[in-house]
């Protein structure tokens, strides 16, 4: 799967996991932020349902705090991290 087709699924998958019905995936930018007021302000309860989507889906753990900030930084940041985790 190439880095679009990544971030598409991401996007709808972000949209599906955390019950966003009013957003569509092409409404999310790739480097939008995930956590700021400007992006799609989501918060840490949401931060905890994307690792385990992440970690169910992809089969990759986000163990560290201070990393998952930028993993989760945006869309494109999260699948550039699955993308070499699954090197």
């Amino acid at each position: 799967m190439d880095r679009s087709q990544l971030i598409r699924q991401l996007k709808t998958k972000i949209i599906s996991t955390l019950n966003l019905p009013d957003i569509a995936p092409e409404d999310i930018a790739d480097d939008a932020a995930l956590f700021e007021p400007d992006g799609l302000g989501l918060d840490s309860v949401d931060a905890l349902e994307l690792v385990v989507m992440i970690e169910k889906d992809f089969g990759i753990t986000v163990d560290d705090k201070d990393e998952a900030k930028t993993i989760f930084s945006s869309v494109g940041a999260l699948a550039d991290f699955i993308t070499e985790k699954q090197k």
